[in-house]
C-alpha cells in the first residue's frame, strides 16, 4: 500500500536530556561523565543498518497515553516488513488496530508514542520516540524525534515464530481485573521479562513517551501481599530515561506476558521511587514500586510464540541473583 502522508518535520529533534533525567543523573553522580553525550547520542533518523534492523522484525513494543493521561505498553506484531523505513526520518507501521488493547486509544493521529524495536533472539534493541500520523485503520507513520540504541543487558534470548495453523487471529478478549488475581500474580512472579512505558511533557510543551525493557531471573518482579509490584533497578547505562520520567511524572504502564501461551497482562498505575517492600536485592542499585490502578488481561493476545534458547539466560541476569529476605 502506497502511503500518502506528508514527510515528517526533519528539523524536529529532542536532542537533550530533560530535567528529570538530569536530576537522576546528578543523584547518581554521573552527570559530569554524561555531560554533552546527549547531543551526540540522540538522533532523529535511522541509519541504513537501523532501517534494515526494523525491516527484519516481526514484533515491536509501543508506549502510548490514553485520553485520561494513563500510559500503556503493548506489543504489535506482523510479518517481517510490517515496519518499514520511510527514508531516514520516519517509520511506516502496518498493524491492524485492536480496540480490546488499552494502548490503542493513544494511537490516534497526532499522538506522541514511544517504540522499542527489539530482537530478543539477537539481544538487540533500538528506541524511538515521536508522533504518529495515521493513514488508515491499519497503517500509521511514526515521525522520529529521538532515536538511540541500548545495550543487550538483561535480555533473555528467545526465538519467535508464527504458528502455521492460524493465518488470521481474531482480537483477544480483554478482561478487566479489579485487582491482581492468582493467575495474574503467578504470571508476574514467573516472568523474566517485562516492558515499561512512561512519559513526560518536556520543557517546551512537547510530550515524550518512552518504552523500555526490563529483565532478570524469574521472580525479579516481586508481587507484595497488597498487590504492589516491587522492581529492582540493575546497573545499566546510567541515562535514567525511565526513572527520570518517573521523577517528573510518576505514572507507568507495565506489559507482562506468558511467552508460551501468548497471554498478556497490561497495567497502568502509579510509581513510588525508592521503595522496596519487605525484601532486598543485593545487586540492585535502587528500587521502585508500581501500584496498579487499571489491570487488563488478554488471553492468547500474542500471535507468535517464543521459545527460550537452551543457553538463553542473559549472563547479566544470572549475575544479579534473586531476592533475599530481610
Amino acid at each position: 500500500m502506497e502511503l500518502t502522508l506528508a514527510d515528517p518535520n526533519r528539523a524536529k529533534l529532542a536532542s537533550t536530556w530533560h530535567a528529570g533525567e538530569r536530576a537522576m543523573q546528578h543523584r547518581a553522580g554521573v552527570d559530569d561523565a554524561l555531560a554533552g553525550l546527549d547531543v551526540r547520542l540522540f538522533r532523529n533518523n535511522l541509519s541504513a543498518v537501523q532501517q534494515a534492523f526494523y525491516a527484519r522484525l516481526s514484533y515491536a513494543v509501543i508506549g502510548s497515553v490514553d485520553r485520561s493521561g494513563d500510559v500503556w505498553a503493548t506489543m504489535i506484531e506482523g510479518r517481517p516488513g510490517f515496519l518499514a523505513a520511510h527514508g531516514a526520518f520516519a517509520l511506516d507501521v502496518t498493524s491492524e488496530r485492536d480496540t480490546a488493547d488499552p494502548a490503542d486509544e493513544g494511537l490516534e493521529g497526532g499522538e506522541a508514542v514511544g517504540m522499542l524495536g527489539i530482537d530478543l533472539s539477537m539481544r538487540r534493541r533500538l528506541r524511538l520516540n515521536g508522533h504518529i500520523e495515521r493513514e488508515s485503520h491499519g497503517v500509521f507513520r511514526l515521525a522520529i524525534e529521538q532515536s538511540f540504541g541500548n545495550c543487550p543487558k538483561y535480555i533473555q534470548a528467545r526465538d519467535a515464530s508464527f504458528p502455521s495453523s492460524k493465518a488470521e487471529w481474531p482480537p483477544a478478549f480483554a478482561e478487566q481485573l479489579p485487582a491482581l488475581d492468582e493467575p495474574a500474580r503467578a504470571l508476574i512472579a514467573s516472568g523474566d521479562t517485562f516492558f515499561v512505558a512512561s512519559y513526560v511533557d518536556r520543557e517546551g510543551g512537547e510530550r515524550q513517551v518512552d518504552v523500555s525493557h526490563r529483565g532478570g531471573l524469574p521472580g525479579f518482579m516481586r508481587v507484595e501481599a497488597n498487590g504492589v509490584i516491587t522492581v529492582p533497578e540493575f546497573p545499566g547505562n546510567t541515562f535514567y530515561n525511565t526513572l527520570g520520567n518517573f521523577l517528573l511524572n510518576p505514572r507507568a504502564g507495565l506489559w507482562c506476558a506468558d511467552f508460551r501461551t501468548g497471554d498478556v497482562l497490561q497495567m497502568t498505575g502509579d510509581v513510588l521511587l525508592g521503595s522496596h517492600g519487605t525484601a532486598s536485592f543485593a545487586e540492585a542499585e535502587q528500587f521502585w514500586q508500581f501500584v496498579p490502578r487499571r489491570i487488563v488481561r488478554r488471553r492468547s493476545a500474542l500471535r507468535q510464540r517464543w521459545m527460550l534458547f537452551e543457553d538463553g539466560w542473559s549472563p547479566d541476569s544470572l549475575d544479579m541473583g534473586t531476592w533475599e529476605a530481610t
